[in-house]
């Protein structure tokens, strides 16, 4: 039961083209962001799509798959954990952040 704890899987489609950043340990790192739609009928019968806007991370190899094979709009399956941090901005304001650490992914097609 260990590995279910903590586990996410999504599917969606990119919004934009994955932000890489190559850290100055050598490692690489994957930033995007996914939406997943769900949809249903509202009480007067017509069709609501509600869209939901997902943070991404991946490292690494994963990362490097990502930078060579995805854009926005690809449609992916990822599976990974849930992480929450926060950080200060220069105004000194406290910002909380939401995220997946994807550890795996299946590319379902193009745009």
């Amino acid at each position: 039961m260990n590995a279910l704890k903590n586990r996410v899987q999504l599917i969606g489609h990119l919004g934009n083209k994955p932000e890489i950043i190559y850290l100055d340990s050598g490692k690489k790192l994957a930033k995007f962001s996914i939406a997943t739609n769900e949809t249903y009928k509202n009480s007067e019968g017509q069709k609501v799509t509600d869209t939901q806007w997902h943070n991404i991370v991946a490292w690494n190899k994963t990362a490097e798959i990502i930078e060579n094979y995805l854009d926005k709009g690809s449609e992916i399956m990822i599976e990974g954990k849930l992480t929450s941090r926060s950080y200060e901005t220069n105004q000194g304001e406290k910002r909380y952040v939401t995220e997946v650490v994807c550890n795996e992914l299946l590319m379902l097609g193009n745009k």
